[in-house]
């Protein structure tokens, strides 16, 4: 009997190698070479530095529609105390009218084409960008360089949008989670320009002039500083052409003095603590000092800030989530949600988590994070990690879905990198990371390294500071 069984057993083993259980069709086999391909095949990012200085990038995809915008290398990180948001305030400013086109006849041109026109401020950046049919490329750049040249900057709208910054303030605050962030920046980088708002202070709001908003233009808007990108129907030729035509006139003497410059920063490990009882949920940030943009450790960082995730309440999942923390959060309970951050700037950078607790759980919650995060540095396995490279790859790749993201993605990696990182290439070194790679930098940026904190909210529960610091490392024998 135990013979025969044996015979059997081998029998199942050999035809199991030669036939698989499950059928995988023809097509769905050569996914992995599929998206090789695919990535490699992507229409070229070109790349043009004129006489000016300003760069040139666009993707041409032929499609029907375009998005087009001038990424500027300036933003609240370039400002001082004194005039800490006026590069908000002159973000606002942009769109209430120029020299030649009054703010209705501006709209009107605009909705006349079926465009869309908008702009942020960043720490680092400023951006002006149009979506429009690929035929209005050309209106779309010079209503462009005519809101950044030419802003009439009147009284009366400086007066207005005065009391919309005011109001935005206002919203602003009832965000905990923008409250908390500004607050981590005040504590991580305290005493130098990172570390200040993007808004600016009331104080500042309630003081900047026309005189402020002119000597910012010239002093920080300037050729040398700009990248016009393009993305979906775009004709890069034509786009050099435009740049020369519409920007190549502010080489003027106001202008060409424009420095290149640094501003360096300096993290602090430290904590903010605003406690209010008041507030139903505690509000925490816990971060350590990441990498700038263009620094090779910040791919790793990325794959890191996957490994532990993002999970809510409201989702499914339950104990089949993928990061071990989500797991813990849905059977005990630990936290309402939670959102794991790596946030870049051009020499630093802030790696770490978000979360919103009942008042009672800060303690529980902090203390499972840094488990996490000590795993991360000595015990993350093969496959947790090549699951987690899928999990970034995806959502990348999801994200530049649409004209407007890939020219963002244009814009932001020429001012960061000096150039597009290719898909392929990205793929690439996502695919190149390791478990080893994994805990060396969980080594260099996390184990036994000053964190920083941002608590708002019932946070009597969130544990000292330097019980916090020395949970950062473990000793194992």
């Amino acid at each position: 009997m135990a013979t025969r069984l044996l015979k059997i057993g081998s029998a199942l083993r050999i035809y199991t190698n030669k036939t698989s259980l499950v059928k995988i069709p023809k097509q769905w086999q050569s996914t992995a070479a599929s998206l090789k391909e695919t990535l490699i095949n992507q229409p070229a990012t070109r790349v043009t530095t004129l006489d000016s200085g300003m760069r040139v990038a666009s993707e041409d995809s032929g499609a029907a529609t375009a998005t087009v915008g001038l990424w500027i290398d300036s933003g609240s990180r370039y400002e001082t105390d004194d005039n800490n948001g006026v590069a908000h305030f002159m973000e606002h400013m942009a769109f209430k009218g120029t020299a030649k086109r009054s703010q209705t006849d501006l709209e009107l041109e605009i909705e006349n084409m079926g465009a869309h026109l908008n702009a942020y401020t960043s720490r680092e950046q400023t951006v002006f960008y149009a979506k429009c049919l690929s035929q209005d490329v050309p209106k779309a750049i010079e209503i462009l360089s005519d809101i950044i040249k030419n802003s009439k900057l009147g009284e009366n709208e400086i007066e207005r949008e005065r009391g919309v910054i005011l109001r935005e303030m206002q919203e602003v605050e009832t965000n905990l989670q923008e409250v908390v962030f500004d607050h981590l920046h005040a504590a991580a980088y305290q005493g130098t320009s990172l570390g200040r708002t993007i808004l600016g202070p009331t104080k500042n709001i309630k003081s900047i002039s026309r005189d402020d908003l002119q000597h910012y233009v010239k002093t920080h808007y300037g050729p040398s500083r700009f990248v016009l990108a393009g993305a979906g129907g775009v004709d890069h030729n034509q786009l050099i052409e435009l740049a020369n035509k519409h920007f190549g006139q502010m080489a003027g003497p106001d202008y060409d003095a424009i420095p290149e410059y640094v501003k360096a920063c300096r993290y602090t490990g430290s904590e903010i603590r605003v406690r209010d009882d008041t507030i139903p949920l505690a509000h925490v940030a816990f971060a350590v000092e990441g990498a700038g943009w263009a620094e090779a450790d910040n791919i790793p960082l990325m794959v890191a800030n996957t490994l532990i995730g993002a999970w809510d309440r409201s989702q499914g999942g339950g104990v089949n989530n993928a990061s071990n923390l989500a797991k813990t959060c849905a059977e005990d309970g630990l936290c309402h949600s939670y959102q794991s951050f790596n946030t870049c700037y051009k020499d630093t950078g802030l790696w770490g988590i978000y979360f919103v607790c009942d008042p009672m759980q800060c303690d529980d919650m902090i203390s499972n994070i840094q488990h996490e995060w000590m795993k991360l540095c000595t015990s993350v396995t093969e496959k947790e990690v090549a699951r987690a490279k899928n999990i970034l790859k995806t959502n990348m790749f999801l994200q530049l879905d649409g004209t407007t993201a890939i020219c963002e993605d244009i814009g932001r990696q020429i001012l960061c990198y000096n150039r597009r990182i290719p898909l392929h290439e990205l793929e690439m070194r996502i695919d190149s990371v390791t478990a080893q790679t994994i805990q060396n930098v969980g080594m260099k940026y996390i184990f036994d390294q000053c964190p920083v904190i941002a608590a708002v909210g019932p946070v009597e529960n969130l544990p000292d500071y330097n019980y916090i610091r020395g949970a950062m490392y473990w000793l194992r024998v």
